[in-house]
């Protein structure tokens, strides 16, 4: 508590104290919410990663506008570079946005919260392990929620076969169709130029029981990143659906996603 109440002190500017005002959040007396979000320490986030969204990554976002600044939302995206800088980038997008701003959840991978401290401070910053059982009960409490449907396959993905997407789970369409929670795709344009890899040492990944050992760039690289929010997808779901059905739902998104990222490659005039 003393350590982030410093910290809040030396990192918080009355600029972003007040965007984060504007960002309704329930939380109980001791100040969580039943996943263990903290509006001080999500404020203290959005100090670390403003000039980092602003000044390092530089991010060019359009569209942001098409996510609904209430009831239960997924936010859907293509995953990459090896670390969850995208989803990073997307929350912070809808968070600081100049109207009806609001703060989306993450689904993390299981492997985060066995790292020591690393599971608490996600958690008190808005991310939530990302269990099929979490996501319903949050859609249920009117959350936005940021899912990558690729999951490892698509972080953990090669420099070579960037921006090609891995197959999708269907989970996520699921549980928009059960909770009747809109669904915006987004396309990220350079998360895959961030950390490069050229390879994954399996044996060493399976030995400490991570999903991939990258052989990758040792820094995050600067590379200008595009997020491009598209329309809102609403989809509803009949007992009479078959497997194929839902798959055939989730391949729309997919190509929405697809269609995105091919409209940011194209605006995109250089990596760095």
């Amino acid at each position: 508590m003393r350590l982030r109440s410093f910290l809040k002190k030396r990192l918080v500017t009355e600029e972003v104290e007040t965007q984060m005002n504007r960002i309704r959040k329930m939380t109980g007396s001791l100040g969580y919410d039943p996943w263990g979000f903290n509006r001080d320490a999500a404020t203290i986030g959005m100090s670390l990663v403003r000039p980092i969204y602003e000044k390092w990554f530089r991010v060019d976002s359009r569209g942001e506008e098409n996510v609904p600044a209430e009831g239960p939302v997924l936010l859907v995206a293509n995953h990459s570079g090896q670390l969850p800088l995208d989803g990073v980038l997307i929350g912070y997008a809808i968070a600081s946005r100049r109207d009806r701003p609001r703060l989306p959840r993450a689904m993390i991978e299981r492997f985060f919260p066995t790292v020591p401290y690393l599971g608490i401070m996600l958690n008190q910053v808005g991310a939530v392990l990302g269990d099929p059982a979490n996501c319903a009960r949050m859609l249920q409490n009117d959350e936005a929620i940021i899912v990558f449907p690729e999951g490892i396959r698509g972080s953990g993905k090669l420099y070579r076969d960037r921006y090609q997407l891995k197959r999708f789970g269907n989970g996520f369409m699921r549980l928009a169709m059960e909770h009747n929670a809109t669904v915006v795709p987004v396309g990220v344009v350079g998360c895959e130029e961030t950390i490069p890899a050229f390879g994954n040492i399996k044996p060493v990944a399976r030995w400490l029981g991570v999903p991939y050992v990258p052989i990758a760039a040792p820094v995050v690289l600067p590379a200008k990143v595009y997020l491009r929010f598209g329309e809102p997808m609403k989809f509803q779901g009949e007992s009479s659906m078959t497997e194929d059905d839902i798959n055939r739902e989730v391949d729309k998104v997919r190509q929405a996603i697809s269609d995105l990222i091919d409209i940011g490659l194209s605006e995109r005039e250089r990596l760095f």
